[in-house]
């Protein structure tokens, strides 16, 4: 019992091959779909639409501006003193 208690278990992410293999597979398989979208027809509503891997510079960006307000804008607003709770 007191052995099972002192050593510690693996999981599979502690491996870094497994996490490389993640990896891999992932940037894979994101390549294969940023391939097969030129032979996507796609039905948009606005021009930009039309524009090759548009969608995938969007949610970028969107991202990066959501992460800029979220620590310069939100997290001032939301910060307390370090002595709040004393």
């Amino acid at each position: 019992m007191e052995e099972k208690r002192d050593r510690e278990e693996k999981y599979l992410f502690d491996n870094p091959k497994n996490v490389k293999r993640l990896l891999t597979i992932f940037f894979s398989s994101l390549g294969v779909l940023l391939f097969l979208e030129i032979f996507v027809h796609k039905h948009a509503h606005f021009r930009c639409e039309e524009w090759p891997e548009f969608f995938c510079v969007y949610g970028f960006v969107a991202c990066v501006v959501l992460v800029i307000v979220a620590k310069y804008i939100l997290r001032p607003l939301v910060m307390r003193r370090e002595d709040y709770y004393d």
